[in-house]
């Protein structure tokens, strides 16, 4: 076990159940996303099973187990946003990234993440890069969106 994740786990000192979901965020905030590896280090810190980790790792959205790209897109595919063509917008994304949802480009540029609702319901179909919104997206507006992120991705985020 490394150091990092030894001070993690000095910050949950009393090893209860309770500890598990701020345990793994803390993890997953270091880390940037929770390994099958870094599951299986938290089951022995806290004596629980694997399983029982990732039933409750999976159950949330704000956890995720592999490595995100530079620019984490998040697709709103809520009512409003099917409604108003989110789908169009996901086979646009798959088809100019060579991604599908879950996944990061080989780069590790762009990662793709469909989501249920982001909570912007009027300004449907969206998106979301690194926090930053995009609304009432086209196929074309999504193009050049994608485009800009490509040809800044070297300074975009560099001065944060």
């Amino acid at each position: 076990m490394d150091t990092k994740l030894s001070s993690i786990f000095e910050g949950f000192p009393n090893k209860q159940r309770d500890d598990l979901i701020p345990l793994l965020h803390k993890i997953q905030d270091q880390y940037g996303f929770l390994s099958e590896e870094l599951i299986i280090e938290v089951g022995k810190y806290l004596d629980i099973s694997v399983n029982k980790i990732y039933g409750v790792a999976t159950f949330y959205d704000n956890f995720h187990f592999g490595p995100r790209g530079k620019f984490h897109i998040r697709l709103c595919h809520g009512t409003a946003c099917h409604v108003a063509g989110s789908s169009n917008i996901l086979s646009e994304l798959e088809k100019q990234l060579k991604i599908s949802n879950g996944e990061t480009d080989k780069r590790g540029l762009f990662s793709l993440e469909v989501v249920s609702c982001i909570g912007a319901c009027g300004l449907a179909p969206l998106i979301e890069i690194n926090n930053e919104y995009f609304t009432r997206l086209t196929s074309d507006s999504l193009k050049e969106i994608l485009n800009h992120f490509r040809e800044n991705h070297n300074s975009i985020y560099e001065e944060q």
